[in-house]
């Protein structure tokens, strides 16, 4: 028997794939914000992935960042008004949320994180026992030392929740439509422009992957880079329990990887177990809806005999339920949101880590918004999908990343705390030197980069994360001292690099750069990028190397938001096309006092303060090879940044490494870089500077040339901006004036007493003797100098408020003498 024929439409202004939570959400968020010709596609029916079988937490966690905390705020207050909107219940109800602390160190990390959550509208507040047991009679609370409740926080029905949006999105125009499978992508000059079904073609000039667990393989179809696992996951429900009611507080015991609440009378006890299991690595089935996995009893009873431990009641009960479901997981835990780098217009809202329900509003509000203006209007640094590599897509990646991702998100989330599994990704070619050095290496965007070494001549090692001083606290020490009185060596091999030529390179990047990079060449520059709003989407420097060639250096964890940038913004009819060389060179950097001596040792070139002046590059000779030296800093010292040829690394590493025994060379790795950068206030972008951020405010203006004639990308935004005359919203550097406490992020300012801002980034600075750290801080006045260097200003870390010195201009060597000598 033929198969009923649908009616689908030949032509869309958007196609949404996927009919859980996430593809209804943002279906009802574009026709709310006025584009009403939206498709909603689905191949069985809505609900059928995973969305079904969630637990429908609404609860916060612990958040640190202005996104999560936006996407999680808007989402539950969105889910408390749906049902009088819509007419169909959501099931959404504040019984509260209560999270429980077993130890010090999890209160340190409880207390930092409901500081900075209460100032983002999350009513997060430390409880004593005794309260909660109040809240949670059954639990066995010999071993807590203090809970947290969130009370508006709660629950909804996966399901009706996910209707009611799709209710919503049918009322404003959207068409909804089931029992069709998407089955390839269309797409000309690298733009989307439709996609084929099993019921004829759509024309479309956007279309968005909300595929869930299916959303890697979609992407696959349209050469879309999505790396997303499904993992096996588990909940429990038992038989009726005494006590046991709706209205009763969710309650998370991390250090048991586990949460619990009531359902149908009896208990849930939901795991994120520690050793977690990879689901279909190579291919999930199309035909998996409704689906559940045979769950191993055998594998996960000790993890629920840890998890009976907090309820002991329950071991006595029936199971009613053990569920095994899969959920989607990313490598890093944070959501792929976003325009795909690969084809324009091509948009992904996908891998939301079992957090889709309480994520769903705020993500579908976040790329609507997105996708009409052409930019998005809240951070999107950490959770953009162009943020991966390609390499992070492969299947053994993905299966041995995943074992150890479901128990990160209820582990400790120590400052320097990284990933152990699907290590060893990327390695500088001096990997095995600088490990024999002493280094202890830690992961980002996928390389081993040295984070500190020990100086015992062994690997260093940490002994016990912690919030305080760790072991190698001196280490670092040294480091930072060694680049303030010495020298420093950097393997830096992770920057991106980037290189730009043809006869149009120097209008197109000039068109793109704040900053003014028709140069001499040879010259470097320091500057911004910039969307049509002023906000910030680069920061990084253009070095001109020729008349038609320049390197684009940017951060590690930029790479492909700087690649993207570039090729969306060079046209495509101009003669200049950008090059990734990160892998063709080594990156050393060579800082502090004593660099210009030892570099005369290394090179016959004339490094003088007169021939190599700051903001300058030289081919040099070092030993047999031709190194192309930049003289510009990261840290505030004297110094250079050598970019070798990867094949001559080895041999101008050990050149260098030999002569610095004469000038007392030391190895640094990035904490010593933080803590460095930070004493000098220099920016890092994705960290203290985001999209949401102008240079303007940031203290950039310095970098930013208005009167260039043809302007920049953002030029009028920013204009009209400073015409204005003073900022309501500045970005301050700050030291504590007590030597003791650490600054790390998200640590709350306060200015005369009230609620100014909150720390981007911290870090200890041995130079000047206490932590230092960068945050922007918001007025109803303008803010001026007498405001910053005369007011009252206090920083909350752990439930006490430390005063601190504020200051717009850098802390350390603010008149540069240092650098430019």
């Amino acid at each position: 028997m033929q198969a009923k024929k649908i009616d689908i439409p030949e032509k869309a202004q958007i196609v949404i794939v996927g009919g859980g939570i996430i593809g209804c959400s943002l279906a009802y968020h574009l026709t709310k914000f006025g584009c009403k010709d939206v498709v909603v596609l689905e191949r069985e029916q809505l609900t059928s992935g995973t969305t079904w079988h969630a637990a429908g937490l609404v609860v916060s966690g612990l958040l640190s960042d202005e996104t999560s905390t936006d996407i999680f705020t808007y989402g539950r207050d969105l889910y408390s008004r749906l049902e009088e909107e819509t007419g169909l219940a959501t099931g959404f109800k504040s019984v509260g949320y209560l999270q429980v602390a077993c130890n010090e160190e999890r209160l340190e990390e409880m207390r930092r994180s409901a500081a900075f959550m209460r100032t983002r509208g999350i009513n997060c507040n430390e409880i004593t026992v005794d309260e909660v047991r109040e809240h949670w009679p059954k639990a066995k609370l010999d071993d807590v030392i203090a809970g947290f409740f969130t009370p508006e926080d709660g629950r909804a029905n996966p399901v009706d929740l996910t209707m009611s949006l799709a209710k919503g999105a049918r009322n404003q125009g959207a068409r909804i439509i089931e029992g069709v499978s998407v089955t390839g992508v269309h797409k000309e000059q690298g733009r989307v422009t439709g996609v084929s079904t099993d019921q004829g073609d759509i024309e479309a000039p956007f279309v968005v992957n909300c595929a869930g667990m299916w959303a890697r393989q979609f992407g696959e179809m349209a050469g879309v880079n999505l790396p997303l696992q499904a993992a096996e996951h588990y909940y429990l429900i038992t038989d009726d329990m005494e006590g046991m009611h709706r209205d009763l507080p969710i309650l998370e015991d991390p250090d048991s990887y586990a949460y619990y609440r009531e359902e149908v009378g009896g208990l849930m006890i939901g795991l994120f177990e520690p050793v977690a299991k990879a689901w279909n690595v190579d291919h999930i089935p199309e035909n998996f809806s409704f689906g559940e996995i045979d769950p191993d009893m055998d594998r996960m009873m000790p993890f629920l005999e840890k998890a009976y431990e907090r309820v002991p009641e329950a071991i006595e009960l029936g199971i009613r339920k053990f569920f095994c479901g899969p959920e989607s997981f990313t490598p890093d835990l944070a959501p792929l949101v976003g325009e795909a780098s690969e084809l324009e217009n091509y948009f992904v809202a996908c891998g939301l880590n079992s957090l889709g329900i309480l994520s769903a509003g705020g993500i579908g509000r976040l790329l609507a918004r997105w996708i009409i203006d052409g930019r998005p209007d809240w951070d999107v640094s950490g959770i953009n999908v162009n943020r991966f590599h390609n390499c992070q897509r492969n299947p053994k990646y993905r299966e041995d990343r995943l074992v150890e991702v479901l128990g990160k998100m209820y582990e400790p989330h120590f400052p320097n705390l990284g990933m152990s599994k699907a290590r060893n990704v990327k390695q500088s070619v001096l990997h095995e030197r600088l490990l024999k050095a002493g280094a202890h290496f830690n992961e980002s965007a996928g390389w081993e980069i040295a984070d500190w070494y020990a100086t015992d001549g062994k690997p260093g090692v940490v002994e016990r994360y912690s919030w305080g001083r760790q072991n190698w606290f001196a280490d670092h020490e040294a480091e930072h001292h060694a680049a303030r009185n010495d020298v420093v060596l950097m393997d830096m091999s992770f920057m991106s690099k980037f290189l730009v030529q043809g006869n149009d390179a120097c209008k197109v990047l000039n068109q793109i750069c704040c900053n003014e990079i028709d140069v001499e060449d040879g010259r470097i520059v320091y500057t911004q990028w910039t969307n049509e709003a002023g906000g910030l989407e680069a920061d990084l420097t253009v070095t001109r190397l020729a008349r038609n060639e320049y390197m684009v250096i940017a951060s590690d964890t930029t790479h492909g938001h700087v690649k993207m940038w570039m090729d969306r913004n060079i046209p495509k009819d101009s003669h200049a096309f950008v090059t990734d060389v990160t892998s063709s060179y080594t990156q050393l950097n060579i800082h502090g006092p004593k660099s210009r001596e030892l570099l005369k040792t290394l090179t016959s070139v004339d490094v003088s303060n007169e021939a190599f002046p700051y903001l300058s590059s030289q081919y040099i000779d070092v030993d047999y090879a031709r190194v192309l030296a930049i003289r510009v800093t990261y840290v505030g010292e004297l110094g250079w940044e050598f970019y070798i040829p990867s094949e001559h690394a080895i041999q101008v590493y050990d050149r260098v490494v030999e002569a610095g025994k004469a000038f007392n060379l030391t190895h640094a790795g990035l904490q010593t870089l933080n803590s460095l950068r930070l004493e000098k206030g220099y920016r890092d972008y994705g960290h203290d500077i985001d999209n949401c951020d102008t240079p303007l405010e940031a203290g950039l203006g310095f970098a930013v040339k208005l009167d260039k004639p043809d302007g920049f990308i953002g030029r009028d935004a920013l204009a009209a901006q400073k015409a204005e005359g003073g900022f309501k919203r500045r970005l301050l550097q700050f030291k504590l004036e007590d030597a003791e406490p650490l600054l790390y992020h998200a640590e709350v300012i306060y200015h005369n007493g009230e609620f100014a801002g909150y720390i981007r980034a911290g870090a200890y600075g041995f130079t000047v003797g206490a932590a230092v750290g960068l945050g922007f801080v918001e007025s109803d006045d303008i803010i001026t100098a007498d405001n910053v260097n005369n007011d009252l200003w206090e920083i909350e870390i752990g439930n006490k408020r430390y005063k601190a010195l504020a200051s717009l201009r850098p802390l350390f060597d603010p008149t540069m003498e240092r650098i430019k000598c």
